[in-house]
C-alpha cells in the first residue's frame, strides 16, 4: 500500500439520510478499523457533532439536521472508495431487522402498542428522541404497561401529563431520561451488575443509583429493586408522582426490607412531603437526598450498611495523584448527580462553583465552559446530549475538553467520573487512560505538575471489569476512587495543598 506524505481528508453530506446516533457511533468505530483509515465520525449535522467533527480537524460544508455528516481520514486517496463503502456496509448492518420464521424479514410492529400486543411485556423500554418519546409512552401506558423513558429532552409538561395519567391507572413511568433501572433482576439502561439482595432503590437520578449500586455491591449488599423515576421527578413542577408510585411497590414487595431513595437535590416542600409519607409505610425509608447540610452518597451508603447490621469497610483506592498542589479545580463529569454531589462538597469548600448545571443560577456557565475559579461540567446534561450519545457511551467532546484544561497553566487538578454498566462504553480505559496520561504529560512538558483524580463507578460483575479499568486508569497516572465523594475530597485537599 502507497502512503502519502500528507493524509487525505474526505468529507460528504448525505442529504435526507438518517440514522440513530448510537447505531453511527458503532458505524464510525467499525470504519475506523478499516486498513487506511486514521480517523472516521459518521454523524447527523447536529450544532454538538459539527463542533466534534470540525474538533477533530475535518471541515465541515454548510449542513443542517437533515443530512448526514462522513468524514474520513485516510492515509492515501486510493483508499477512499474502499472506506465509503464500508461507511454503506456498516449502515446498512445497523438497519437490517431480524428474520420471520421461514427466513424472511420479520416485519417489524410500526407502534409501541403493536409490539405489545404480540408479546408479554410487563415493561416498556422508550429510547427514541426526546420530541417523539411522549407519543410511544402514551402509547404503552394505553395498552396497560408501565414504562421506562431513557429519552431525554422531553418537555416537562409532557412528563406531568404521563405521570397523572399512569397514577390514575395505577401504573410506573420511570422517567424522562431514566438512566437506570434493575427490574426482576434485569439491568436496564446504564445498570450495573449486582448480587440480589433486602434493599430497593427509588432513584431520581442515573448515577446516583449507580453511586449506591457500586458501594453497596462491594459492602457485599445486594438490591431487590432499582427504580428510576427521572431527574426532575422531585422538582416542584413534578412532585414526586412516579416516587411516591415507586416506594409503594416496595412497600408492597416481600423482598425489599429497607427503601432507599436517592436524588439530586430536590425541592424542599417535595422532599417533606416523601418523609411524612414514609412514615406511613410498613418498610423502613432511608434518604439519600443531596444538598446543602446533608449527607453525601457515600455517606448514605454507610448508613444504609449499617442499619443492615453490616459494616462497609474501607472504600478502595487505585493509584496515587502525583504533583498538583494549588491551582484550579476542573470536574468533567459523565454523570449530573455526581458533578452535584461534587459541587457541593467543592463549594462548601473552595467557594462558588461555575458549571452548566449550576447550584446557583448566577454560577451558570455560557457557551464557553469556562470561568475563573472551580469549575466543573456535567456533558451528560440535555443541551449537551441533543442528537448525539451520551458521553457514558461515547467520549470525544469530554476527552477533547480534557485536552483544553490540561493546557490551562491555572489548572492544578482535573476531576473525572468513569462510570461502568452493561449499557455504557464496553472498555472506557482504552480511550480515557490515553488521554489522561496525555494530559499529565502536556502539562509536565508545560513546566507544571497536574493531578488528575477519578471516580470509577462500577462492580466486580460489570462486563468492563472494576479492578482492571480502576487499575488501567491508575497506571495512566490518575488516582482512582470507588466513591465519588472521597474523590472529590481528595481533588479538594490537592488544590487545598493538603
Amino acid at each position: 500500500m502507497t502512503v502519502s506524505a500528507d493524509p487525505v481528508e474526505h468529507v460528504e453530506l448525505r442529504s435526507g439520510a438518517y440514522a440513530d446516533s448510537v447505531a453511527l457511533l458503532q458505524v464510525s468505530k467499525d470504519v475506523a478499523r478499516i486498513d487506511g483509515v486514521l480517523a472516521a465520525q459518521v454523524a447527523m449535522a447536529t450544532e454538538l457533532n459539527i463542533d466534534v467533527i470540525q474538533g477533530m480537524g475535518f471541515s465541515v460544508p454548510e449542513a443542517t439536521g437533515n443530512d448526514m455528516i462522513v468524514a474520513l481520514r485516510l492515509t492515501s486517496s486510493d483508499r477512499i472508495e474502499a472506506a465509503l463503502a464500508a461507511v454503506d456496509r456498516a449502515i446498512e448492518a445497523s438497519r437490517r431487522q431480524p428474520s420471520g420464521a421461514a427466513g424472511e424479514v420479520a416485519e417489524p410492529p410500526r407502534t409501541t402498542g403493536r409490539g405489545l400486543s404480540i408479546t408479554r411485556a410487563g415493561l416498556a423500554l422508550v429510547s427514541v428522541p426526546g420530541p417523539s418519546a411522549t407519543v410511544e409512552a402514551m402509547d404503552a401506558l394505553e395498552a396497560g404497561q408501565d414504562v421506562m423513558i431513557f429519552s431525554d429532552n422531553v418537555p416537562l409538561a409532557e412528563e406531568v401529563a404521563l405521570k397523572n395519567y399512569a397514577a390514575k391507572q395505577d401504573l410506573l413511568v420511570m422517567g424522562p431520561d431514566c438512566g437506570t433501572a434493575v427490574v426482576e433482576g434485569v439491568g436496564l439502561g446504564f445498570a450495573n451488575t449486582v448480587r440480589p439482595g433486602p434493599v430497593g432503590i427509588v432513584a431520581a437520578s442515573g448515577t446516583g443509583c449507580q453511586q449506591l449500586l457500586a458501594l453497596l455491591d462491594y459492602a457485599e449488599v445486594g438490591v431487590s429493586a432499582a427504580l428510576g423515576v427521572g431527574g426532575r421527578d422531585l422538582s416542584a413542577g413534578v412532585r414526586g408522582t412516579s416516587t411516591l408510585h415507586a416506594m409503594r411497590r416496595l412497600d408492597e414487595d416481600p423482598d425489599t426490607e429497607l427503601i432507599v431513595v436517592v436524588s439530586k437535590p430536590p425541592a424542599k416542600e417535595v422532599a417533606k412531603d416523601l418523609q411524612k409519607y414514609a412514615e406511613s409505610l410498613s418498610t423502613p425509608v432511608e434518604f439519600a437526598l443531596l444538598g446543602d447540610g446533608q449527607p453525601d452518597l457515600t455517606q448514605a451508603a454507610e448508613r444504609i450498611v449499617a442499619a443492615l447490621g453490616r459494616e462497609a469497610g474501607q472504600w478502595p483506592v487505585w493509584g496515587e495523584a502525583s504533583g498538583g498542589r494549588g491551582g484550579r479545580l476542573r470536574g468533567l463529569f459523565a454523570g449530573g448527580t455526581l458533578c452535584d454531589e461534587s459541587m457541593l462538597l467543592a463549594r462548601s469548600a473552595l467557594g462558588p462553583v461555575w458549571s452548566n448545571i449550576p447550584l446557583n443560577e448566577d454560577r451558570r456557565l455560557d457557551s464557553s465552559l469556562d470561568a475563573g475559579g472551580t469549575v466543573m461540567i456535567d456533558f451528560g446534561s440535555d443541551e449537551m446530549t441533543q442528537g448525539r450519545p451520551h458521553p457514558m457511551i461515547e467520549p470525544t467532546i469530554r476527552l477533547q475538553h480534557l485536552r483544553r484544561v490540561s493546557a490551562d497553566p491555572e489548572v492544578g487538578c482535573v476531576l473525572l467520573d468513569v462510570v461502568l454498566g452493561r449499557g455504557a462504553d464496553a472498555d472506557p480505559a482504552a480511550t480515557i487512560a490515553p488521554a489522561i496520561r496525555e494530559a499529565i504529560s502536556a502539562a509536565r512538558e508545560g513546566g507544571r505538575e497536574l493531578a488528575i483524580v477519578v471516580s470509577c463507578i462500577g462492580t466486580s460483575g460489570d462486563p468492563q471489569g472494576l479492578d482492571r479499568q480502576a487499575r488501567a486508569l491508575a497506571d495512566a497516572g490518575a488516582e482512582v476512587h470507588l466513591s465519588n465523594a472521597q474523590a472529590t475530597r481528595r481533588a479538594i485537599s490537592l488544590i487545598e495543598g493538603v
